[in-house]
C-alpha cells in the first residue's frame, strides 16, 4: 500500500513542478529568461517553443536578448513575442531580438499578485484532485481491513496537506518579490 503513497507524492510533486513553472513566466520588474517559457513560435510548419531556437539571455538585469539559431526565423520570433500575453516589447536589430522589461506600477503588482493567487488555486485543485483518485483507489482495493483503510487514507490527507502547504509558502514568496520594488 505504500506504492499508493509514493505514486500520490510523485504525481503531486507534478502539480508543484507545473505551478513554479507557470509562476516562472510571470514578471517581477527583473528581466528572466522564465519569463518566455511557453512560448511557442511556428517554424517550418511546426510549433516549436522558443528556447530551442535560440539562446535567451538577460543583459543588464532589464533586458532580455534572444540570439536565434536561424535569422531567418528573427520576424516571426518578434511577431510571436509582441503578441503573446506577456504585454513586452520585442525589438529586432537583424541579428538578435531585444526586449525591454520595464519596472511594473503598483497597479500591474497587484494585478499579478492576483494571477499568483489564480495559479496557486489551480495547483490546490490539482493537487486535491490527486487526493480524490488515491482514496478511490484505496476504498477500491479488496481485502484490506478497515483500519488499514483508515490509516491510508489519514496518510493521504497528511501528504495533500504537506503539498497545500508548500503552494501557499511558493506562492507568498512569489507575491513578496513581485511586490518589492
Amino acid at each position: 500500500m505504500n506504492e499508493i503513497i509514493e505514486n500520490g507524492r510523485l504525481l503531486m510533486d507534478d502539480c508543484i513542478t507545473s505551478f513554479k513553472e507557470r509562476l516562472g513566466t510571470l514578471r517581477t520588474g527583473r528581466a528572466s529568461a522564465g519569463m518566455l517559457h511557453g512560448i511557442t513560435v511556428e517554424y517550418y510548419g511546426t510549433e516549436t517553443p522558443l528556447d530551442q531556437l535560440g539562446s535567451i539571455t538577460v543583459n543588464e538585469g532589464t533586458q532580455l536578448v534572444v540570439k536565434l539559431f536561424d535569422p531567418a526565423s528573427l520576424k516571426d520570433v518578434e511577431h510571436t513575442i509582441n503578441e503573446s500575453h506577456l504585454g513586452l516589447l520585442a525589438q529586432n536589430d537583424g541579428k538578435v531580438i531585444r526586449i525591454n522589461v520595464p519596472s511594473l506600477t503598483e497597479d500591474t503588482r497587484r494585478s499579478l499578485s492576483k494571477n499568483v493567487s489564480v495559479f496557486a488555486e489551480e495547483a490546490k485543485v490539482a493537487v486535491r484532485n490527486v487526493r480524490r483518485d488515491l482514496n478511490d483507489e484505496v476504498k477500491k482495493t479488496d481485502n484490506l481491513p478497515e483500519d488499514q483503510e483508515k490509516g491510508l487514507l489519514e496518510d493521504i490527507q497528511k501528504l495533500t496537506d504537506s503539498f497545500i502547504k508548500m503552494i501557499d509558502d511558493v506562492s507568498k514568496d512569489k507575491v513578496k518579490d513581485i511586490m518589492t520594488i
